[in-house]
C-alpha cells in the first residue's frame, strides 16, 4: 500500500464534488499536518520559544508535498510503522532549518485530530451550500405546482386529495430541519488546540518552565490562528470521539430524508405522475426497451442508507475509547469520517439533478383522481341533497347501492369508475344535477393546501435561504450534472 492509500476512502471520490474530494484527499491532509506544525512553531516563537526565522520561512515556503517526498514518507512509514513520524522526518528534510522544531511538544493527536476538525467543519460548510441549492430547487418546484390537485395517499391507499406543490413542502420541511441541524453540528465545532500527550498540556508546561499562562495562550493561539473561536475545554489525548456522534447524526438523518423523497419519487414514477429526467438516449433495461427506470433516485436510495449505518459506526466508536484514549479508533474514522461526507455529497448532487428536472403529467394525475373522486364525492352529494331537502339517510343509502355497483365495475370487470354516470341516470338525484360538476371539481377538495404551500414558502423556507452564505450558493449554484 502507498503512502497515498494509507488514507482513501472506499467510497470512490470520483463521484464526488472536486471540493470533497480535495478536502479529504491525501494531498490536503498533508499539507493540513504542515500548517498545523507551522501555526504551532510560530506561536510557539511569539510566546518565547528560541524558533528562527530560517525555520518558520522554511516551513511556509514548503506546505504542498511533491511526489519525491511521498516517497520518502511512505519509505519513512514503513520503517518506522508511525505516520506522523514519516511525515515528521519528511518535512524536515525540506525545511532543514525547522527539523529540530516540527512537532515541539506536540503529540500525534495535534495534528491527526485538529486536522480532522478543520476538515469536518469545511466538509458541513459544503454541505450546507448544496442542500440549500435543493431546497431553493425543490420550493421552486413546490411553487409551480401549489394548486395541481393529485390524489393524496395514505398506506399508499386512495385518500382525499392533496396538491403536487403541497406533497413537496412536506419533503422541504424536512430538508429544512436538516439545514438547522447541519448547522447547528458545525457552528458547535471546537478545536482540540494543544493538550498534550493526556490532555494535561505537561509538555508545554516544561516547554514554559512552568508558566501556566503561556500554556494556555498557546493553545488560545493556535486554536485563533486555525480559524476556531473556542477550544475544548478538556480533552484526553484526543478530542471526544462523541463529537463525530454529533457531527454523522444530522447527516444521517439527511440521509433519512433524502431516502424518503426519492422514495415517493420511485412511488411516482411507478404510477406515471411524476418522473424523474430521463436522457434521450438513456436506457433503463438491458432487456426491456420500454423501461424508464427512476434510477438517479434509486441511487439516492442506496447511499442514503449507507450514509444512514455510518453514524452507528461512530456511535460503537465513541462507546469503546478505554481512559485517554485507544488506537481502534483510528483506523474505522480514516474510512467513517470521508466516507460519511463524500456519500452526502453524492446524494445531494443526485438531488439536485432530480429536483432540477422532474417532469409532472397532469392529465394522468387528473385521470387518477377521476378514477376515485366519485367515491370521495358522495359525502358532498348527501349534503347537496339535504340542503334541496332530501332526507338525509334515504339519500345516503342510494348513494351507498350506486357506489356499490359501480365499485363493481371496477374491481369485479376491470372498467372505469362510472358512479357519476349512475347518478346523473338516477331521477332522485334530479334537484342537483346541475351542481353535479361543481360537487366533483378537484379543486374543492384541495382544501387550503394552496394557501398553505405559499405560506410555507414565505415564511419558512425564504428565511431559511437568507443567511448570507447559503443566499450566495444558491445565487451561483450550477445545474447538476451527474458523471455517469
Amino acid at each position: 500500500m502507498s503512502e497515498r492509500d494509507t488514507y482513501q476512502t472506499p467510497l470512490s471520490s470520483r463521484y464526488a464534488s472536486k471540493e470533497m474530494a480535495h478536502l479529504f484527499s491525501t494531498e490536503n491532509r498533508f499539507y493540513t499536518w504542515r500548517k498545523l506544525w507551522l501555526t504551532l512553531a510560530i506561536a510557539e516563537k511569539q510566546l518565547g520559544l528560541p524558533i528562527s526565522d530560517a525555520a518558520i520561512d522554511e516551513m511556509k515556503e514548503n506546505l504542498h508535498l511533491d511526489e519525491k517526498q511521498f516517497e520518502i514518507a511512505a519509505a519513512e512509514e514503513k520503517k518506522r510503522r508511525h505516520d506522523v513520524m514519516a511525515h515528521v522526518h519528511t518535512f524536515g528534510t525540506v525545511a532543514p532549518s525547522a527539523a529540530g522544531i516540527i512537532h515541539l511538544g506536540a503529540t500525534s493527536c495535534y495534528v491527526t485530530d485538529n486536522a480532522d476538525l478543520i476538515f469536518i467543519r469545511t466538509a458541513l460548510t459544503l454541505i450546507l451550500k448544496k442542500l440549500a441549492v435543493v431546497i431553493n430547487r425543490l420550493a421552486s418546484f413546490a411553487s409551480q405546482y401549489r394548486d395541481l390537485p393529485t390524489l393524496g395517499f395514505t398506506h399508499f391507499q386512495p385518500a382525499q386529495l392533496t396538491t403536487v406543490g403541497k406533497r413537496a413542502t412536506l419533503w422541504l420541511q424536512e430538508l429544512l430541519w436538516d439545514l438547522r441541524n447541519i448547522k447547528r453540528a458545525r457552528d458547535d465545532l471546537g478545536f482540540r488546540g494543544v493538550k498534550g500527550t493526556t490532555g494535561t498540556q505537561a509538555s508545554f508546561l516544561a516547554l514554559f518552565d512552568g508558566n501556566h499562562e503561556k500554556v494556555e495562550e498557546l493553545d488560545r493561539l493556535v486554536t485563533e490562528m486555525s480559524g476556531f473561536s473556542y477550544a475544548y475545554p478538556v480533552t484526553s489525548q484526543t478530542y471526544s470521539r462523541k463529537i463525530d456522534v454529533d457531527v454523522l447524526a444530522p447527516l444521517a438523518s439527511f440521509g433519512a430524508t433524502a431516502h424518503k423523497i426519492a422514495t415517493d419519487l420511485r412511488l411516482l414514477a411507478h404510477l406515471k405522475e411524476v418522473e424523474e429526467p430521463f436522457e434521450s438516449t438513456q436506457i433503463g433495461s438491458s432487456a426491456m426497451a420500454y423501461k424508464r427506470n427512476p434510477m438517479r433516485s434509486e441511487r439516492i436510495c442506496s447511499l442514503a442508507r449507507h450514509l444512514m449505518t455510518l453514524h452507528q459506526n461512530a456511535l460503537g466508536t465513541a462507546s469503546v475509547q478505554w481512559f485517554e484514549r485507544t488506537l481502534d479508533d483510528s483506523a474505522n474514522r480514516r474510512v467513517t469520517l470521508p466516507e460519511a461526507f463524500l456519500t452526502a455529497d453524492i446524494v445531494l448532487t443526485t438531488l439536485q439533478n432530480v429536483s432540477e428536472g422532474l417532469v409532472v403529467y397532469p392529465r394522468v394525475i387528473a385521470r387518477r383522481i377521476g378514477q376515485e373522486l366519485p367515491f370521495m364525492a358522495t359525502e358532498n352529494i348527501i349534503m347537496a341533497l339535504v340542503k334541496k331537502g332530501g332526507d338525509r339517510q334515504e339519500s345516503h343509502e342510494r348513494i351507498r347501492v350506486l357506489s356499490h355497483e359501480a365499485a363493481h365495475q371496477v374491481k369485479q370487470l376491470g372498467l372505469e369508475n362510472d358512479l357519476i354516470e349512475r347518478v346523473r341516470e338516477d331521477s332522485y338525484f334530479d334537484p342537483i344535477k346541475d351542481e353535479l360538476d361543481v360537487l366533483l371539481d378537484p379543486r374543492s377538495f384541495i382544501g387550503r393546501a394552496p394557501e398553505q404551500v405559499d405560506k410555507f414558502l414565505n415564511e419558512w423556507v425564504a428565511p431559511a435561504l437568507a443567511d448570507s452564505e447559503l443566499k450566495a450558493a444558491v445565487e451561483r449554484g450550477d445545474k447538476a450534472e451527474l458523471s455517469v
